[in-house]
This record gives C-alpha cells, sequence and structure tokens, in this order.
C-alpha cells in the first residue's frame, strides 16, 4: 500500500497541481523577521518552554530556539510563535 501512495504522490503533484507539502505530508514553515514563526502540518507539541519550541511532523522534529516565547495561536495543525527566534533545527526520525 506504502508503495502505491509514493507512486501517486508525484503524479497528484505533476498533473492535478496540488501543492507538494499538502501531498507530502510535509511542514510549512512561514518566518517573519525574528519575531514570527507560523507553522502548518505538525503532528503535536513535544516541548514548550519561553526559549524552546519542538513540534513533531511526519518525518521527525522541527525545533525553534530564541527567548520570550510566546504561543499566539495553537490550532490541531498549526502553531503561531512569537519571541526573538535564534535557530530552527530540523531533527529526522
Amino acid at each position: 500500500m506504502k508503495k502505491w501512495q509514493q507512486g501517486i504522490r508525484p503524479w497528484l503533484i505533476k498533473y492535478l497541481a496540488l501543492p507538494s507539502d499538502i501531498i507530502l505530508e510535509l511542514p510549512r514553515i512561514t518566518i517573519i523577521g525574528q519575531l514570527h514563526v507560523y507553522i502548518e502540518n505538525h503532528q503535536g507539541l513535544a516541548t514548550f518552554t519561553d526559549s524552546e519550541l519542538k513540534l513533531k511532523t511526519n518525518k521527525g522534529f522541527i525545533q525553534i530556539f530564541g527567548s520570550s516565547f510566546v504561543l499566539k495561536m495553537m490550532l490541531p495543525e498549526e502553531i503561531l510563535l512569537e519571541g526573538i527566534i535564534k535557530e530552527v533545527k530540523f531533527i529526522p526520525d
């Protein structure tokens, strides 16, 4: 079943013009300066402090370091983080 899904996904992206991040279940990260990070397609909060945010994704984790972090919005698959962003790191499974 997984082989079939892996074969169909590139076809869907190419011929139906569907966004690759949605089809491949990848996170979409939008960083606005050093102040905001908006992340879509995550699978849950792993760690949150005033200087670290760690989110589970389909392929591992996204880890963000900085200071004065505040969660401005948190939905099942979206999160908006505000603070001073210093580093964004991907940790594969």
